[in-house]
Order: C-alpha cells, then sequence, then structure tokens
C-alpha cells in the first residue's frame, strides 16, 4: 500500500505587495520569468520520480504569493506533471488561492476542469476602507463577483481568509465582516489575527502602528468569531479555522500532524523520508539550477542519485529530525487543533505514552484549567488558548 504525500507548490509572484505580508513574493515580475519559474517547477516534481511508486498523492495546495495571476494553462501544465510523476489520489483535495479581483471565469472553469476542487479566497475585510490600509488590490465588490463566479464555475469547497486586529478596525467592524461572509455559506472560513511581521511597511508606519486595537479588543474578537461560527453553522477545529461538517483544510492538518509533505518553488518548506528542508529563495538561481537540470535528468540513468545531487544545489537548512524533535512539533502542531493530541496515536507513532514523557506538564496546565484529558484526547481549554505561545514552550524537550 502506498503512503500518502502532500505537495505545496509555491507561485512567490504578486500584483502588489500588502502591507502587512512577509511571504517569499515579488511584484511586478515579466510574464516570461514567471513563465520560466512554472517550467522549473515542473522540472523540480520530475526529480521527485524515484519515489513516485512509494507514494500517492493526497493534497495539492497551490499558494503565494497570488496563483491566480499565473495564466490558468500554465496551472493545469503544472498539474499534469504531477499526475504524470505520481499516482494522484481521487479523492486528493487540491486548493489553490486566489486573490479576489485577479481571477477571471475562464480561469476558474480551466481550475476545476483540471482537477482543483477548493479555492482559497484571500479577502481580509468586507471593509474597503480597511482594504486599502492594507494595501488590498480588490474591493469587498469585487470579492462577491469572483466567489459567485467561482460557484458558478463549479466549486463546491470554498474557503474564505479574513484577518483581525486591523489598523482602525472597531468590533463592529469585524462583527458586520463575519455576518456578511457567514451569510454567503463558504464551506470553509479561516481567521487570522493581525501578525505585525518585522521588516514589513507595516512595521515601519508609525501611524497604522497606532491604530492597531489593544490585545484586549482583539481577544473579544476571537471570542465573538466562536460564537458567530457557531451559531451559523461552523464547527472550530484549529486555533484560527472553522469549517462545515466534513470540509476541514486536509492540507493543513497534514502539516498538524506531522505527516510527510514535499514543498516544490522558492523557499517552500518540506518534512520528509525524516528530514526538513526550505528550498533556496533567490528567484533567479533557482531558475538557473532548475533549468539546467532539465536535460540532466533525461540523460541520467539513476535518477536517485541526480536526485541527490540536485538536492544539495536546492536545500537548505536541512535537519534530521531524531525522535525529540519529532515529539517536538507533534505537540506543538497538534495542540493547535481543537480535537488535541490523541494518547493512542501517540503511543501509536513514537512507542511511548505521552504521560511517561509529558505528564508532569499535562497534570499541572489540566489543575490550571489550561489542558484537559477525557481518556482519549489532550487539548487546550479555551483558557489555555489565550496563553497557548507560554504552554507550548514547556513541550520543550532537552537531551
Amino acid at each position: 500500500m502506498k503512503s500518502r504525500l502532500s505537495l505545496y507548490i509555491h507561485i512567490p509572484f504578486c500584483v502588489h505587495k500588502c502591507q502587512y505580508c512577509d511571504f517569499l513574493s515579488n511584484d511586478t515580475t515579466p510574464y516570461a520569468t514567471q513563465r520560466r519559474y512554472m517550467d522549473a517547477l515542473c522540472n523540480e516534481i520530475r526529480l521527485y520520480a524515484p519515489f513516485s511508486e512509494r507514494y500517492e498523492i493526497y493534497s495539492i495546495y497551490i499558494g503565494g504569493g497570488t496563483p491566480s495571476i499565473i495564466d490558468a494553462a500554465l496551472i493545469k501544465q503544472l498539474l499534469d506533471v504531477i499526475r504524470e510523476i505520481f499516482t494522484v489520489s481521487e479523492k486528493a483535495e487540491i486548493t489553490i488561492e486566489a486573490n479576489p479581483g485577479t481571477v477571471k471565469y475562464t480561469n476558474l472553469l480551466t481550475y476545476h476542469d483540471a482537477g482543483i476542487n477548493r479555492i482559497s479566497f484571500g479577502l481580509q475585510s468586507t471593509d474597503d476602507a480597511l482594504l486599502s490600509t492594507l494595501g488590498r488590490i480588490h474591493t469587498y465588490a469585487e470579492f462577491l463577483d469572483s466567489y459567485n463566479s467561482a460557484r458558478r464555475a463549479g466549486f463546491e469547497n470554498i474557503n474564505v481568509d479574513l484577518m483581525s486586529g486591523l489598523p482602525g478596525q472597531s468590533i463592529h467592524d469585524f462583527v458586520d465582516t463575519l455576518s456578511k461572509i457567514t451569510s454567503l455559506g463558504p464551506e470553509h472560513i479561516s481567521v487570522y489575527s493581525l501578525q505585525v511581521e518585522e521588516g514589513t511597511p507595516l512595521s515601519k508606519d508609525k501611524r497604522l502602528l497606532s491604530l492597531i486595537p489593544d490585545e484586549d479588543t482583539d481577544r473579544q474578537m476571537y471570542a465573538i468569531t466562536k460564537k458567530i461560527m457557531d451559531i451559523n453553522g461552523y464547527s472550530k477545529y484549529e486555533i484560527s479555522n472553522y469549517c462545515k461538517p466534513g470540509y476541514y483544510s486536509r492540507h493543513n492538518v497534514v502539516y498538524w500532524t506531522l505527516r510527510e509533505y514535499i514543498g516544490v518553488g522558492i523557499g517552500s518548506a518540506s518534512f520528509f523520508k525524516g528530514e526538513r528542508f526550505t528550498n533556496i529563495r533567490d528567484l533567479n538561481e533557482y531558475l538557473d539550477i532548475m533549468e539546467s537540470s532539465r536535460m540532466d535528468f533525461s540523460l541520467r540513468d539513476d535518477k536517485l542519485k541526480f536526485y541527490e545531487e540536485m538536492a544539495s544545489r536546492l536545500r537548505t537548512d536541512r535537519t534530521t529530525m531524531y525522535i525529540d524533535r519529532r515529539i517536538e512539533e507533534y505537540m506543538f502542531l497538534g495542540l493547535r487543533m481543537t480535537r488535541g493530541i490523541r494518547r493512542k496515536d501517540f503511543k501509536n507513532r513514537f512507542n511511548k505514552d505521552v504521560y511517561e514523557v509529558y505528564g508532569e506538564i499535562i497534570n499541572h496546565y489540566i489543575d490550571m484549567g489550561f489542558m484537559s484529558y477525557d481518556g482519549e484526547f489532550i487539548r487546550l481549554t479555551e483558557r489555555g488558548v489565550d496563553v497557548s505561545n507560554v504552554i507550548l514552550a514547556d513541550f520543550l524537550l532537552t537531551s
């Protein structure tokens, strides 16, 4: 039986970089460069051919950047190459991120025909003034047009990304956004609290920084989110994610349960064959390496050796995930989910009981009301979520 594998495809191009964004992305990139990059992604996927008999693709996530600014025919070509190399499960979740105003109905039809069955819209707010403040390139009306076009194109699984704690955003503004979006009925809604990352335009704008709601207001927004989602039939399954029954993000759960995945493209991260690694971040260097690989790949008999040679050129931050590190990450990521950590799953994966490793810490936080254990799952309580960063730090292991 083949093992499950997930793919993340990074497309780093944007029309315009937002005020708060610290993702690896570029704007105003020439079309010729975009096309070269898409060809390079195909070349990188081909490098994994030596492993194709052992794995079946469980989920594919095309993120960025703004993948929807790429010619839809090139997206289809990319998926064709994935299917050429790997077996893709008939039930695979295949997601593409899209910014409102960058998608055409004809492109959405191409995505759907190519097998993409989930679309994720980065809306952030329904307030046009706040969208402008963030440097977003769209209006709420353009989002509605894109959303309705996706429905007409046949998409039955749509996510909408929203943000709280925006500069100048009141609780009333935020509730209005939640009410409008839940009334549309997308299958999945992600609600993230604004994080001011060093080096972004927002981090250098004193006026905007002074308008960010205080911590107490942001916590109120977090509590209100769950109430409104509950009323509208959405279940919270992770700190920032809500869905209708059966529509959780399979791809994200792969990350949170420490399953294997490969990242393709500049700056993308992977957890594969017991190792964590990240691809190089320089676009021109990546293009040069991948363009030189195409001919070499077709001429080489030993594909596995060639894969290893290319890996040494493409990857940085390579870390072997020894058992203590895997246990740490399993706890950090798993406790983000509402269901928490299943004691039986921990035992099956690590051949240790979670209480053998963390019993004192777990009992301490249960006594404080920050964690709970129902005989099967260990999880953070709502109070625990509020201080989760502090709690999770105690799950670091020392050798």
